[in-house]
């Protein structure tokens, strides 16, 4: 069965950090650029963070830069988010996708991977507060 299983989410106080996983079966992950999202209540879709699946490029929203870290481990066909100096407007639900993409992704890389990405996850919920 084709799937990526996110995991990792929980309950933070801003300041925190936390590490998310996304593991994939019935595939082979490295053939694919990952990407995570998120979703709060009553917000649009945002794309947060990408890989490449070629020489581990990476790209992310301006809102997380600094902050959030993806990573992947081909050998363990997952990839991971790590979260730190989380705030309270990260609260949401995070996903992890997968694009078949293999070209660099250029300028705006969130539409490029949202139009391209086939699979993703059920999400996880994290929650910062005090």
């Amino acid at each position: 069965q084709v799937q990526l299983v996110v995991s990792g989410g929980g309950l933070v106080k801003p300041g925190g950090s936390l590490r998310l996983s996304c593991v994939a079966s019935g595939f082979a992950l490295h053939y694919y650029a990952v990407g995570w999202f998120r979703q709060a209540p009553g917000k649009e879709r945002e794309g947060i963070a990408c890989i490449n699946n070629s020489n581990g490029t990476t790209y992310y929203s301006d809102s997380v830069k600094g902050r959030f870290t993806i990573s992947r481990d081909n050998g363990q066909n997952a990839a991971f988010l790590q979260l730190n100096s989380l705030k309270p407007e990260d609260t949401a639900v995070y996903y992890c996708a997968r694009d078949r993409r293999t070209r660099p992704y250029v300028g705006d890389w969130w539409t490029t991977f949202y139009y391209g990405m086939d699979k993703w996850g059920e999400g996880t919920l994290v929650t910062v507060s005090s």
